[in-house]
């Protein structure tokens, strides 16, 4: 069974952003990390999330533990969250418009395709791997945020 680790992070909010993956495999440790210039802390988390089940799906791997410290993420994918968004046309039970429709309709569509089990891990508690993607994200934000969030910006 492959294990994925995931964290996003945004220097402000909305600031600098970056997430960060480490996928182990074989007995390998696979890191994906991304820098954006202007973004929010769960666009940061979504997008872990998804490179983690693209890199599976990209690389026909079916089963996957994917961890996060994300409790919004955990939830929507565990507790039938994003299902039940889907059928009240992306409203929330307080029929607010969801945030973040681009990257939710993502994971969906990814969870299609591969059978991942989505669990949450606290953060800063001494997971080693959930620290170290951590350290990364922060590291990507801080040094080399390149990238556009297209959505994000074009929303704002």
């Amino acid at each position: 069974m492959v294990e994925i680790y995931t964290d996003g992070t945004s220097i402000g909010n909305p600031g600098n952003g970056a997430f960060a993956v480490l996928v182990l495999l074989d007995g390998k440790e696979i890191i994906l990390a991304r820098g954006f210039k202007k973004t929010t802390n769960n666009r940061m988390e979504l997008m872990a999330v998804i490179e983690a089940l693209n890199f599976l799906k990209n690389n026909g791997l079916q089963y996957a533990i994917i961890f996060t410290d994300s409790m919004l993420i955990y939830k929507a994918v565990n507790d039938g969250w994003i299902e039940r968004w889907i059928l009240n046309g992306w409203k929330t039970s307080n029929k607010t418009s969801v945030q973040n429709i681009d990257l939710w309709e993502k994971l969906h569509y990814f969870l299609n395709f591969v059978k991942a089990k989505i669990e949450w891990v606290e953060s800063h508690k001494g997971n080693k791997y959930n620290e170290i993607v951590d350290k990364i994200a922060k590291k990507k934000a801080q040094t080399d945020p390149i990238e556009i969030d297209f959505e994000y910006e074009k929303r704002r």
